[in-house]
């Protein structure tokens, strides 16, 4: 565990229904079966993460995806209590090590990866992360990383400098903890993905650089305290990886690795992905060459790749317009159609909205839920709703 000297104290400026919506959205999170997705069905339809567990068994099984079996399962597992006191040990153990929470439902919550379906109900974060007016870059690559991918990690930070990037990776073994490290030389902030709770770290060996990120960084993750660093856990923190980035550096590969799903799943949030070609005899240049073949990745020779492609150099008047055509164009067929009725000026009622596209209330409410998950939506007092 760290000891209290070693993070960064941050108190997370929480309201008192904050911390009752915290404390049972972690609950949500423990329930066998939900998942992020369907927690976010079930939110959608009580209006609260509090009210999801005051639900009668017979209103949670009409509601569309949810069914009998899952709700009868949901109802068995409140009623055990068990969930509840698990919650509440975590709450001290968060309180005791200063942990600062980032709620899907909150401000504070990175918006890039709220606009993922999958996106984690609730993270738990150590250190000084601030995902406001930043770049967000991944970068990944093997663990067993050659002095020529460590020289081209290096070079490019340090070409990056100047764009105020936040770079992401996974704290693992090679090119992981060489872009870590080269940030905190260069004083980039820098974010550790970890696939575990925050009451460890793995590998243990890397605990001096993740200290020396708590200032200006520092570790993020979805799991609570005692989840190990188990096989299937690093995938799901390959997907935050992904989600948090604006673009994902693939440094080197093998032909197979967890680089390349993180990169698979870039693609899957229609993120820019990089990679850095090498000759194709060489084995961890394999999996970065395939990328690029596959068209799932831009060929990387420098930043000057990076800074094209991405538009960096615009103007800031010119940023707003660009983002905005960029985070719009694959909403989905009914949110698309609800956000194009939708002015940041003139609100608009539910039964406005429903008249207008003839899609159920159901499904007006659910698209509505995932537009303002993904920040373009505010709801007003009366059940109206305007563009963010």
């Amino acid at each position: 565990m760290y000891r209290n000297s070693l993070i960064l104290r941050i108190i997370p400026n929480h309201s008192r229904l904050s911390k009752t919506e915290l404390k049972y959205a972690m609950a949500l999170t423990l329930l066998d079966g939900v998942g992020n997705i369907n927690a976010k069905k079930l939110l959608a339809y009580c209006d609260s993460f509090e009210s999801i567990f005051e639900t009668s068994k017979g209103k949670l099984a009409k509601i569309p995806g949810v069914g009998v079996i899952l709700s009868s399962k949901i109802i068995a597992q409140i009623k055990q209590g068990e969930i509840i006191e698990r919650v509440e040990e975590e709450l001290e153990f968060i309180e005791k090590n200063d942990i600062v929470t980032y709620l899907i439902t909150d401000k504070n919550y990175p918006l890039n990866l709220k606009q993922c379906e999958d996106s984690p109900i609730v993270l738990y974060g150590m250190g000084n992360i601030d995902f406001e007016n930043h770049k967000t870059i991944a970068i990944v690559g093997t663990r067993k990383v050659t002095t020529r991918g460590k020289d081209f990690c290096g070079k490019l930070l340090e070409d990056l400098t100047p764009h105020n990037p936040i770079v992401i990776s996974g704290m693992a073994y090679g090119v992981d903890i060489c872009a870590h490290k080269k940030c905190v030389e260069l004083d980039i902030p820098t974010i550790g993905v970890l696939a575990h709770g925050l009451d460890r770290l793995y590998p243990e060996i890397h605990r001096d650089t993740a200290k020396k990120m708590l200032p200006k960084g520092g570790l993020l993750t979805e799991f609570m305290s005692g989840t190990n660093p188990d096989r299937e856990n690093f995938p799901k923190r390959n997907r935050i990886i992904a989600g948090l980035s604006d673009v994902t550096i693939v440094i080197e590969s093998a032909k197979k690795g967890g680089s390349l799903i993180t990169a698979e799943i870039a693609n899957s949030y229609n993120r820019d992905v990089f990679a850095v070609p090498g000759r194709v005899t060489d084995q961890y240049s394999e999996g970065c060459n395939y990328l690029i073949k596959i068209n799932k990745a831009h060929l990387l020779n420098s930043i000057a790749d990076i800074v094209y492609l991405m538009n960096w150099e615009l103007n800031k008047s010119q940023k707003p317009k660009t983002i905005q055509k960029q985070m719009f164009v694959d909403l989905p067929e009914d949110e698309k159609l609800i956000y194009d009725l939708l002015s940041p000026d003139n609100s608009i009622t539910m039964d406005e909205l429903s008249g207008k596209t003839k899609l159920a209330t159901s499904v007006i409410s659910v698209s509505l839920l995932q537009l303002e998950f993904k920040g373009l939506v505010k709801a007003l007092p009366g059940s109206s709703f305007v563009l963010s």
